[in-house]
């Protein structure tokens, strides 16, 4: 059935993918990496204007899938989805909800249990959007690029490249991460400083 639902959608070109990367964020159990690959073998010329229309599309997508998560919970995603893939995204997120989504974006984990999640754990909607577009972004350029410049022989190369892009990008994100929750914790202190001043000013 879902073979079929793929068929159906590519037969509508450039908005079967905008539909499908729309409910991926929502929904449905297929990324959109696969119509995107599939429509760029196709016509490689116009693989960037399919990213594009992928990349927003997903983005579009998102506070739905985050309302369903506010609504329904996770009850709905151990229906439609593998147990492993929910409860490993949970952990991320009990961890540190902002790598999760960035990670979330490369891994081969649906895209829509993070968005479900979020809603389901109250992550702000505004920070899963600002993630999400920079690792969404990430990996639908990346395939557009590949083959706007290579033509069909891209193809045997999405899986070593999407493959390179985890592992250097995911190890790039976490110390981005790691350093920016440093800087945090410095202003934090430096912050909290003048007030204790004051206090031992005050006590004596």
């Amino acid at each position: 059935m879902i073979q079929s639902i793929l068929d159906f959608l590519k037969d509508f070109g450039v908005w079967g993918l905008f539909i499908h990367s729309f409910i991926d964020a929502v929904i449905f159990p297929i990324p959109a990496f696969f119509l995107q690959v599939s429509l760029s073998l196709l016509d490689p010329s116009n693989a960037l204007w399919l990213a594009t229309v992928g990349f927003i599309a997903c983005l579009l997508g998102t506070p739905f899938g985050y309302l369903i998560g506010k609504v329904v919970g996770k009850s709905l995603l151990y229906k439609i989805l593998k147990k492993q893939w929910v409860d490993t995204a949970t952990e991320m997120f009990k961890k540190n909800g902002e790598t999760a989504i960035l990670i979330g974006a490369f891994t081969p984990i649906p895209f829509k249990v993070f968005t479900i999640l979020s809603g389901c754990l109250n992550f702000p909607l505004w920070r899963l959007l600002a993630y999400a577009a920079l690792g969404r972004a990430i990996k639908f350029y990346a395939i557009g690029i590949l083959f706007y410049v290579y033509g069909r022989a891209a193809e045997g190369m999405v899986g070593k490249v999407s493959l390179y892009i985890f592992l250097i990008g995911v190890p790039l994100i976490l110390i981005g991460l790691w350093v920016r929750k440093i800087i945090r914790k410095k202003r934090e202190a430096e912050k909290a400083a003048p007030q204790s001043q004051q206090q031992d000013i005050s006590a004596d």
